[in-house]
């Protein structure tokens, strides 16, 4: 193993353990230790072990609650509605995923809209459930708050990310998976955590300026002053169509909040009434449009021709959404997964702190 790596299935074991120590029960701890270990794998740090503080200051915060018992409050044939009561992402997006899905096999489609989970992790991990099985897969999420709308400067809305997946008869589904603003806020905890100056076009000081300073936009972040923050795709002001993503951002507090009757982007994180956070998924199965196997392989072409397409100069390949991180995936599963510095130390103080053999 190189140095800095570690095997999946060793990172994945003593990630479950630190959850179990940080109290969530098995299950809860079994599928966002993969969640995690899946994003890291994946050449996404953001979403990855480094998230493990975040999700231990929210237990003693008092924002999750790790043994919340999930409720059904509405249902249809088509559809389901569910309260988390403020318990663990990953559990309660796989749950509603694997509904909305079943569903969608027995009547074609299927929607699941969820309130007052947490953080739930990749988008994509969940979208994928339903192009494992064939069909068109969907998720949204909304977040704490940490973005300023066109013309704004408040931050009221979260990253907002938004996933689409559609099978294929390729190696790979597509699979879209993006914050709605310009950069996903994990992104720039992992630039802090490595002490390193953003890139400019990322985030706005309080007083609507660039600014490409970790360090102090952090402060700014963690503090109660509400001015600048996150830009939406496309920047600041319209020219460039910034009010473009922050519509995305705004109909995934919709569709997330506004369907499952539950807190909008500045209303997650209460410190009387928890996380809050509202999330959004869907199954749709492709032969509601023809012949499964035809559609899939029709996608395919088009995928395709997209791939075989002009390269710019110094270009060899054009990447389809989906394909690096799967691609890293297969990668880390032979040669292990990367961490950086910090994720080590982090890991180790784990170890001390519940007697744990180091993982290095």
């Amino acid at each position: 193993m190189k140095p800095g790596y570690i095997k999946y299935e060793e990172l994945l074991s003593y990630t479950k353990t630190v959850l179990e120590k940080l109290g969530y029960p098995k299950e809860q701890a079994e599928v966002t230790a993969w969640s995690l270990v899946e994003a890291d794998a994946r050449g996404v740090p953001s979403h990855g072990v480094g998230r493990l503080p975040f999700y231990e200051t929210n237990i003693k915060s008092k924002f999750v609650f790790p043994d919340a018992k999930l409720e059904v409050v509405h249902e249809t044939p088509l559809s389901l509605v569910v309260d988390g009561h403020n318990g663990i992402g990953p559990y309660l997006a796989k749950f509603t995923m694997t509904r909305a899905i079943e569903k969608a096999k027995k009547v074609g489609a299927g929607f699941g809209a969820l309130r007052n989970s947490s953080h739930f992790g990749m988008a994509a991990l969940w979208a994928e459930m339903a192009t494992a099985e064939g069909f068109i897969g969907m998720s949204f999420t909304n977040t704490r708050i940490c973005s300023v709308v066109t013309f704004g400067k408040e931050r009221i809305l979260g990253t907002n990310p938004i996933c689409f997946a559609i099978p294929s008869a390729g190696k790979t589904p597509f699979i879209l998976d993006m914050a709605t603003t310009t950069t996903a806020h994990g992104k720039v905890e992992v630039y802090e955590r490595r002490n390193k100056p953003m890139p400019i076009g990322w985030v706005v000081d309080e007083n609507g300026n660039d600014t490409s300073d970790t360090i102090e936009f952090q402060k700014l972040y963690r503090s109660t002053n509400p001015h600048g923050g996150h830009l939406f795709l496309g920047g600041a002001g319209e020219e460039l169509g910034g009010h473009k993503g922050y519509g995305l951002g705004l109909f995934v507090d919709l569709l997330c909040a506004g369907m499952s009757m539950g807190a909008w982007s500045k209303e997650t994180f209460s410190k009387t009434d928890g996380c809050k956070v509202a999330s959004f998924f869907a199954a749709i199965r492709t032969d509601l449009f023809g012949n499964a196997a035809e559609i899939a392989a029709h996608v395919e072409s088009i995928l395709q021709g997209v791939r075989d397409s002009a390269k710019s100069q110094g270009r060899d390949r054009i990447y389809i959404h989906g394909e690096k991180e799967i691609e890293k995936h297969a990668e880390s599963m032979v040669e292990g997964v990367p961490l950086d510095e910090v994720e080590w130390k982090m890991l180790d103080g784990y170890a001390a702190k519940f007697s744990l053999p180091s993982l290095r």
